[in-house]
């Protein structure tokens, strides 16, 4: 959840999600005009009027669920709470609630009619050959394989050179997850290679949780270091320095007296040198005491600068350099309390620094070192009118940027003083990410959209010659199926687009079944990529669509604050208008449209279903924020009040209020069927926002079924294991079929 367009440590986070779809993992327009002015607070929902019907039969099958006068005033506002008591998962009686509602949800969900064969459809598409994007480190290359027979991806190595008889070097294990646990509870959160080739640095998490532990291994012999290994390593990635004996990374204390909410706030940046205690390590940058910031430092490759930088949110980040070949830690400001963000590029004593500063689409600049002041600043890529910068490398010496145009990637080369070289051809429309050293002329791009199954491609930067290096095998023919974009006028007019999987000889008579998702926040661009999970929906007759709403970064950053702070309404105004297009269109009709989101997305499908129940049929709710009125107590809440807002402040109170789905759920109303999927281990949107709203709904709707569902042994992410989406994916499937189907709801 919540990722950044442009990443500070370069192109390397910015492709973190799109190179773990290539590696077999499966997650959770027009120029739009410029955002309408800032309001108090968007006007509270009105519900449908409340139907004169009794509560449906089944619903005595729930657990029961104590209801009490819990409740907050607020700015002069009683703000109600009636389930607070189920917040704390450690009370046994919530343990047993929950144990109880789990097992409710998969008695039902595995009697449905659909299940076991989308199951097995499943197993067939999820247990394939697939591979990460490689990377290259001293005489080795690295990259993340899983076969068809693993559960989760292995970290292997080999040499770069091919021997003499041309054919590719025998492949290393260097971390294998699957061997870690019995049960599947370890999981591999990330990892570092040094310059060198020689050592690692990797994070190791407990059932896919965010909190992780730092160890080092050496690559050659394969032994883990039993003194280099450091706790409170949950934001932390080494930033190797060129010899390899020491790295920078972000600590988090894990002192047990620190407020789990102020955590982020107590951050700081520290060097650590291999073979001394991490207790000691030196202190590069403290911390800023601020929870809802984020801090980070890295060192460039030849060891010349040592960067810091502060995320405030999503939206701006402030930016320091070191010239690290000096003994006194002097730091240069770059940019500092601008409302805006910086991320740079060092390359031989030079800086190349792209920015949405003064260019909501982004812009590139050349910045001498000596002479950092704003007026010295000599921008070489302009910002584009048409096209979003979605993020910028050094590959090969030269520059290399990923656009965005309406939603679709496009890669070009660019000399550097920002002269257009070419553009890399793609195989198809869809989305793409390259990766490579600036000191390398091989790269490497991945491609993949909805509908062509994602491939690897190795690349001369210099000379543009291309070969497939990997190429998912896949037990479908993909080219079955059609991938429209379409643009439809939001409630405020603005364009919104959105892409639309179907099979080539779908009718369009309403009669299909369609499932609907989007995401909609933290500047996150939602390109569209191959979902192995949705071809048992499509073979079924359904409709994938994916609406790319205001938040998000496709658009640039006003398309971003368009949908974030005050101006939140907006996205859930985009997803419904989306609703409404597809029904409209005769893609689907309401009664045969399920809306699905995770996370940011889940906070998405909440609003939907509190707002508009009539436009669905039904509602899968994924690890997803709720109660946006106690959201910043619980979690990594603290750390997103720049997207959202913060209740301290009665204006941010007003709009987080207005659309909070757990107090827009009114009795008597017929919402949708609900599938409420939950975590066990997700510390970072707290399970208690599922909690909450399903027993809200399983009491006051008089709609279809409300279950809640809790994924064991996992995190944010799922359970990383892929027997544990094959399981998830078929309940969500066979759960959205089953309720259009039954006219009454499927759970008897």
């Amino acid at each position: 959840m919540f990722r950044q367009t442009i990443s500070p440590s370069l192109v390397v986070l910015a492709l973190a999600s799109f190179v773990a779809a290539c590696g077999g993992a499966e997650p959770t327009p027009a120029v739009p005009p410029p955002p309408p002015p800032i309001a108090s607070a968007p006007p509270t929902p009105t519900p449908p009027p409340a139907p004169s019907v009794a509560l449906p039969q089944w619903a005595s099958l729930y657990p029961a669920t104590r209801v009490t006068d819990a409740k907050d005033v607020l700015f002069g506002t009683e703000v109600k709470d009636p389930y607070r008591w189920l917040e704390d998962a450690k009370s046994p009686e919530v343990q047993a609630w929950m144990k109880a509602q789990d097992d409710l949800t998969r008695t039902k969900l595995a009697a449905l009619p659909e299940r076991a064969a989308i199951a097995a459809r499943l197993k067939e598409l999820f247990y394939v050959d697939s591979q990460g994007m490689p990377e290259t480190r001293g005489d080795r290359v690295f990259y993340t394989r899983r076969s068809g027979t693993q559960e989760k991806n292995v970290a292997y190595w080999r040499l770069a050179a091919k021997g003499a008889n041309g054919k590719t070097a025998d492949e290393h294990v260097m971390l294998d997850p699957n061997t870690w646990s019995t049960d599947g509870s370890k999981s591999l959160n990330g990892w570092s290679v040094s310059w060198d080739g020689k050592r690692v640095a990797y994070t190791v998490s407990e059932n896919h949780s965010d909190e992780a532990t730092m160890h080092v291994m050496d690559i050659a012999s394969g032994k883990e270091s039993t003194i280099d290994t450091i706790p409170g390593a949950k934001y932390a990635h080494a930033s190797w320095t060129p010899k390899g004996d020491a790295f920078y990374y972000t600590r988090l204390p894990v002192d047990p007296s620190i407020p789990t909410d102020q955590r982020p706030g107590y951050a700081e940046v520290r060097l650590h040198k291999l073979g001394t205690d991490p207790a000691t390590d030196a202190l590069v940058h403290e911390k800023t005491g601020d929870p809802s910031s984020f801090i980070g430092g890295w060192i460039t490759k030849d060891g010349h600068y040592l960067f810091a930088e502060i995320q405030h949110g999503w939206a701006s980040n402030d930016l320091w350099f070191h010239d690290a070949t000096k003994k006194t830690m002097d730091w240069a400001p770059i940019a500092v309390g601008k409302d805006a963000q910086y991320n740079p590029i060092e390359w031989k004593g030079h800086i190349y620094l792209a920015t949405n500063e003064g260019a909501p689409k982004w812009r590139v600049f050349s910045v001498d070192p000596a002479h950092v002041d704003r007026a010295s600043w000599k921008e070489i890529v302009p910002e584009r009118p048409d096209s979003t910068l979605d993020s910028a490398a050094l590959i090969g010496g030269k520059l290399v940027l990923t656009y965005l145009k309406d939603v679709v990637s496009h890669i070009e080369i660019h000399d550097l003083d920002g002269k257009l070289v070419r553009e890399v051809t793609l195989p198809a429309v869809g989305s793409a990410g390259i990766t490579g050293e600036a000191d390398r002329d091989q790269a490497y791009f991945a491609f993949e959209t909805y509908n062509y199954p994602s491939e690897i491609h190795e690349t001369s930067i210099a000379k543009g010659t291309d070969s497939i290096w990997f190429k998912m095998k896949f037990p479908i023919d993909p080219s079955v199926y059609a991938v429209e974009q379409v643009f439809y006028p939001s409630k405020d007019g603005t364009r919104i687009p959105m892409f639309i999987v179907h099979a080539k000889n779908a009718p369009r008579d309403g009669s299909a079944p369609a499932m609907l998702t989007g995401y909609g926040g933290f500047n996150s661009s939602e390109t569209p990529g191959f979902r192995k999970s949705i071809f048992p929906w499509l073979e079924h007759g359904g409709i994938y669509a994916f609406a790319s709403l205001r938040g998000g970064g496709e658009y640039g950053e006003q398309w971003h604050r368009a949908g974030m702070l005050h101006q939140k309404q907006n996205v859930f105004d985009d997803f419904e208008a989306a609703a409404e297009y597809l029904a409209k269109e005769k893609y689907t009709s309401a009664d045969r449209l399920v809306i699905q989101g995770g996370s940011n997305g889940g906070l998405l499908v909440g609003a939907a279903v509190t707002q508009r129940p009539e436009l669905y049929r039904a509602a899968v709710c994924v690890v997803p924020l709720l109660d946006m009125v106690r959201y910043e107590n619980f979690g990594s809440g603290r750390t997103w009040s720049g997207e959202y807002g913060t209740v301290a402040k009665e204006e941010d109170f007003r709009t987080l209020y207005a659309y909070s789905p757990y107090h827009h759920v009114t009795p008597g109303v017929r919402y949708p069927s609900v599938l409420m999927d939950s975590a066990d281990s997700d510390d970072r949107v707290d399970p208690m926002h599922a909690r909450k709203v399903a027993a809200e709904l399983q009491a006051d709707s008089t709609g279809g079924p409300v279950l809640l569902r809790i994924e064991r042994h996992s995190g944010h992410g799922g359970a990383d294991l892929l027997k544990a989406f094959v399981e998830r994916y078929a309940d969500w499937y066979s759960f959205a079929l089953a309720e259009i189907k039954e006219v009454g709801g499927s759970i008897k």
